[in-house]
């Protein structure tokens, strides 16, 4: 057998002495593991506490939610980029040689990642041009629409009426259209009321305003107009244009609809519907 060894071109010695050695290279590397293992937990919670206390640190400077939030994650992402490379230096990987291998794919990594970079660059955007805080309510140019939640590194995301979380990439977020409906202490509110040809217009006007003047959370101060919109197929379209708090806005609308049409019914002034009118005629002869 050993003869065979020979012939192959293998010293028997190389492989009694591998052999041997074995457990004792397998154990380092098995407590080496470990201690990488503790290192990197070690490492989260030394992370966790650096972001705990820089987070602390802006909100006593009254800081923008939003900026606290980019900075943070940002602050996560690059601490946690750095423990990895320290791990993998301590575990006899050349640092230096992953730097230089990144750098030499610069390129490649570039492309790969060129929608995040846009990404990153669009939140950069956000930060410093701040077209909305957390909590407004925004739409973009896509109609998706709700509460801002946080605007993290790549992405924004925000909270429906129906309690759906949007994830909205920052790049297409700050090259869009967004519209603030939030940002202004007071918002208008516009009602259109349909009324039936026949009925009298300034009296369905004056019934209206007096719904509109009963309103406490209508800004009476505010123009506050009744108008004629248009005239459409079955009736005549009343706007009706007032202002209240923005955070009165829903409530409101919705309270006035239904007072207005309780107060047209009083009033006698009917509200007509769509109708089609049928012509049959009888059979011939």
């Amino acid at each position: 057998m050993i003869a065979d060894e020979i012939e192959m071109g293998v010293n028997p010695g190389v492989i009694e002495k591998f052999l041997q050695q074995l457990p004792e290279k397998a154990f380092h590397l098995g407590l080496r593991v470990v201690l990488a293992g503790l290192a990197f937990l070690i490492g989260l919670q030394l992370i966790r506490l650096i972001r705990g206390l820089l987070k602390r640190g802006l909100n006593k400077s009254h800081a923008d939610s939003n900026a606290v939030h980019f900075i943070d994650s940002f602050v996560k992402f690059g601490l946690t980029f750095v423990l990895i490379l320290m791990i993998a230096s301590g575990m006899g990987v050349d640092a230096a040689s992953i730097i230089a291998i990144l750098g030499s794919a610069s390129v490649a990594i570039g492309l790969a990642v060129q929608g995040s970079l846009s990404n990153f660059a669009g939140g950069v955007l956000l930060l410093l041009l701040k077209p909305f805080t957390a909590g407004d309510y925004i739409r973009d140019g896509l109609g998706n629409e709700g509460s801002v939640e946080a605007v993290d590194l790549f992405y924004t995301r925000i909270v429906t009426p129906e309690n759906k979380v949007i994830v909205l990439p920052n790049g297409t977020l700050a090259n869009g259209t967004i519209t603030n409906f939030t940002q202004c202490r007071e918002r208008r509110i516009d009602i259109l009321v349909g009324i039936a040809y026949e009925a009298d217009i300034r009296k369905a006007r004056e019934v209206i305003q007096e719904v509109i003047a009963r309103e406490d959370a209508v800004l009476q101060e505010r123009e506050i107009r009744v108008f004629v919109e248009g005239l459409g197929e079955s009736s005549v379209n009343l706007n009706v244009r007032c202002w209240t708090l923005q955070e009165n806005f829903w409530d409101t609308k919705w309270q006035l609809t239904e007072e207005i049409k309780y107060a047209l019914d009083e009033a006698q002034i009917r509200i007509p519907y769509p109708q089609m009118d049928v012509h049959l005629d009888g059979p011939s002869g």
